[in-house]
Formats: structure tokens, sequence, C-alpha cells
């Protein structure tokens, strides 16, 4: 056994304190937030029952994802036309250029912090 397969190979729990297995050796059954999304499914709640581990050789350490179990997940919460307009606006502040405020159909860049066509003017004038 590798010595990095043998630091993320841990099923019974005794080094982390939850089951632990080697990236994408997770048994039947468990699932990320990510996995339950995509099959329309939450947490709810539920502790987390084990945790799939990975070597990150570029920076060092490990990278972790936490797994829950399929069967005792919930269905997702559906989105109420109250959280929709909620949602509907807060992109409309991502869209606005808060100099000349207009809706510019992108998101500006949070870099820039203005539209392009107030960019290209500013950087005219500097010129």
């Amino acid at each position: 056994m590798s010595g990095v397969y043998g630091k993320c190979f841990d099923p019974t729990g005794a080094r982390y304190g939850v089951p632990t297995y080697p990236f994408r050796l997770a048994p039947d059954g468990l699932a990320t937030r990510r996995q339950l999304r995509a099959r329309g499914l939450r947490p709810g709640g539920q502790p987390i029952a084990a945790q799939v581990m990975r070597a990150n050789r570029r920076a060092g350490g490990h990278l972790v994802a936490y797994l829950y179990r399929i069967d005792r997940a919930k269905p997702v919460r559906p989105m109420t036309s109250r959280k929709w307009g909620a949602l509907a606006l807060a992109m409309l502040a991502r869209r606005t250029c808060p100099r000349c405020r207009l809706d510019v159909g992108y998101c500006i860049p949070r870099s820039k912090g203005i539209c392009g066509l107030c960019l290209a003017t500013e950087e005219q004038h500097a010129a």
C-alpha cells in the first residue's frame, strides 16, 4: 500500500474520527453535497457519514470532501416566488454600473467596479 493511499484509507475512523476513503473509492450509498444536489436531494441535517480524502501534491496537505448517506437525504426545497424575486434583484444589482446606472447585460467585474463603456471613457480622459 502506497504512503498516500495509506494516509487516506481509514474505514474504521480511528485516525480522523470519521471513516475516510481515498478519492473515488467511497462505498456505494454515500454522496457529496454536489452529488446529492444533482439528484435533487440535500443532506437535511444529518451528520457527516464519512469523508473522501485526496493528496494535494501542488500545495501539500490533503483535500477533503464530506460524504452523506443517500437514504437519509431529503428532497431539495422548491424555490418560492419571493426567493426568485430576491435572486433577480441581486443579479440586477450585479449587472448595474454604479457610475452610469445602466443595466449593461453582464455581471460587472469586481476588479474594475464599472462597466466597459465607463472604463473606456475613463481611460480616454486619462490619456
